[in-house]
């Protein structure tokens, strides 16, 4: 993977086009949680310091090449401003006159790109009059990379471009866990349906050395297989797409690991009443919710001799306790061989990074994503144009 970086560019009195991904959660017009913005600061800085002008591209919610008022990035300005701590304008038109005003310390956030409907359709006129804005295009927005859109893929055609600083980190951490990784390789990979993630499971056979598979999914797999799975969410209609699956990991010398006993309730509610069984013993009425200490027990001596380990979704129904217990325990595990300097972890995913903090594992977790739609594809093997332009 190569690509240019920050340090490959000389910005003094240049201006730099930055896309960046502030799609922040806002309430009654009040930024509630300001990860995204603080995870921006590296570049912003990086570019003032080599004496050039920033001018930030990004997009919020989706308002499908339509002006919606309540996703204005007005609402974000204050927000962004108070985290930089530089003076930022928020500029809705007349853009080459904002940036031909610009101060030397003056940050601009250029409107909600969304609202227009060139943005989505990556169309090259879009792409040209943001490029006429700027000398020097930067991706910081890993998370959009995945998407072939004006900001992201046809204008890094039409400037020097590279990554920002946390795009460059991100790959840097997926090239260490997928692309050259040390081994031996582990994934964990849960979630409700295998229909969701059989691009995933395919391309993940053939590149670790064990293969976790926990949640809904593993009931699919364990049903697959002759096993009564009772009232457990299942995709019946894959078993034969799981019996593939678990074919070419065999042919490919990787080991899948499913469920070596389970937790099973009649409820799925907090505190249910709940048994450990072997997994094949679920009765007829209740549902598989968790994996259970055996299987975690058999998770961790596997993350012992481990180098390295991708994580994508929980082991079982982990918002509700105790169905949570598989979770917290596999991930403290990995945070602890972590920490130590034994594992390098990178995880990502919407639910994966809620069960970590939930389980007060992420701290330690070598990196983790949150990425969402980006890091899926790149763990699928699929090309991401935003990464691909930049190359």
């Amino acid at each position: 993977m190569a690509w240019k970086t920050l340090d490959d560019m000389d910005f003094a009195g240049k201006r730099a086009l930055v896309r960046v991904d502030i799609n922040v959660p806002v309430e009654n017009g009040v930024v509630t949680d300001t990860t995204r913005i603080e995870r921006i600061i590296p570049t912003v800085d990086d570019i003032q310091e080599k004496g050039g002008k920033v001018i930030l591209m990004a997009h919020f919610g989706r308002p499908k090449g339509q002006v919606v008022p309540e996703m204005s990035l007005e609402h974000i300005a204050p927000a962004v401003a108070d985290v930089l701590g530089l003076p930022v304008t928020w500029v809705n038109s007349d853009y080459a006159d904002a940036v031909a005003e610009m101060e030397d310390d003056e940050v601009l956030l250029l409107e909600n790109l969304r609202f227009n409907p060139g943005e989505e359709k990556n169309d090259a006129g879009f792409a040209k009059r943001l490029a006429s804005l700027g000398d020097i295009y930067v991706n910081d927005a890993f998370s959009a990379a995945h998407r072939a859109h004006a900001s992201t893929e046809a204008i890094a055609r039409l400037l020097p471009s590279c990554a920002g600083r946390l795009m460059a980190e991100e790959l840097g951490a997926l090239e260490k866990a997928l692309g050259t990784p040390e081994r031996p390789v582990v994934a964990v990979v849960g979630g409700a349906k295998v229909s969701t993630k059989l691009d995933l499971l395919g391309n993940l056979v053939g590149k670790v050395d064990h293969l976790v598979i926990g949640g809904g999914m593993a009931n699919t797999f364990l049903a697959a297989q002759g096993i009564n799975v009772g009232k457990s969410l299942c995709e019946h209609d894959l078993a034969d797409t799981a019996r593939d699956i678990l074919a070419k990991a065999d042919a490919a010398g990787c080991e899948i690991i499913l469920p070596r006993d389970i937790v099973v309730a009649r409820e799925f509610k907090a505190g249910a009443a709940n048994e450990t069984l072997a997994p094949d013993a679920c009765p007829a009425d209740a549902m598989i919710l968790d994996a259970g200490p055996a299987t975690v027990a058999y998770i961790s001596e596997v993350l012992e001799k481990a180098k390295t380990l991708v994580w994508n979704g929980p082991l079982g129904a982990f918002e509700i306790a105790p169905f949570d217990a598989a979770t917290n325990a596999a991930a403290a595990k990995a945070a602890e061989l972590s920490k130590a300097g034994k594992l390098i972890s990178v995880a990502g995913g919407g639910d994966t990074v809620a069960a970590l903090n939930q389980a007060g594992a992420a701290d330690d977790f070598t990196y983790i994503s949150t990425a969402g739609g980006a890091f899926l594809e790149w763990m699928e093997g699929k090309e991401l144009p935003g990464v691909a332009a930049l190359g």
